[in-house]
């Protein structure tokens, strides 16, 4: 089957104004929309075409015969955490036991999270993208990579990610990363979503199915 772009979990207009719907329309319907495309062509075919976008994610990284589909691949599925990491009725701090116990055990608390956070998704060095990922005992870290390079292709468990690729922000806040970081943790987190990650995670049935997808 090919590869489907899921809709937005929110109208487009919902961020706003922390992301204006107009940022949310570039981003969505042209970046986003093009790298599923491209997906699309890259594997008909070909031995991909079957797979999971997931699946095509972990079996085309770090092969350099099938980097053009690992970068398409990776870039649709990274911006479909995006859009559900971000929430209009997200930000603020997370409120979910497990969550935030995890935060304080991984970062001695909410504000040294999110210090490190946004030093970390400030400091990327061109195009990339900040995570906030769990190991198998429940400990977050926060990682980055660089362009379409994600952490579940090394077996890591994203609890959430920032996009700051240019084009996620450069309409609304110019060439401000710092401002768009700050916003993303202060207004938009969808901590939801991290919660339910972890859940997942670290669920009584989860060694055996991360064993199983590896």
């Amino acid at each position: 089957m090919p590869v489907k772009q899921p809709p937005l979990p929110y109208a487009y207009e919902a961020l706003a104004p922390h992301v204006s719907a107009e940022t949310m329309h570039v981003h969505y319907d042209k970046h986003h929309a093009t790298y599923v495309q491209k997906t699309n062509e890259l594997i008909r075919g070909t031995p991909f075409e079957k797979l999971t976008l997931e699946e095509i994610v972990r079996r085309s990284a770090g092969d350099p015969q099938h980097r053009k589909i690992f970068n398409n691949a990776a870039q649709a599925w990274n911006h479909n955490v995006f859009w559900e990491s971000m929430s209009p009725r997200g930000g603020d701090g997370a409120r979910h036991r497990e969550l935030v116990a995890a935060i304080d055990r991984s970062f001695g608390g909410h504000a040294e999270f999110a210090a490190r956070f946004a030093k970390a998704a400030v400091e990327q060095f061109g195009s990339g993208w900040a995570w906030l990922v769990a190991d198998d005992d429940g400990r977050l870290e926060i990682v980055t990579t660089g362009n379409a390079g994600n952490p579940m292709a090394d077996g890591r468990a994203v609890l959430l990610t920032c996009d700051v690729w240019e084009h996620a922000y450069y309409l609304d806040y110019r060439n401000r990363r710092d401002a768009f970081v700050k916003v993303f943790l202060d207004k938009l987190v969808n901590w939801e979503r991290a919660a339910e990650a972890l859940a997942q995670h670290v669920g009584a049935d989860a060694p055996a199915r991360r064993a199983a997808s590896r």
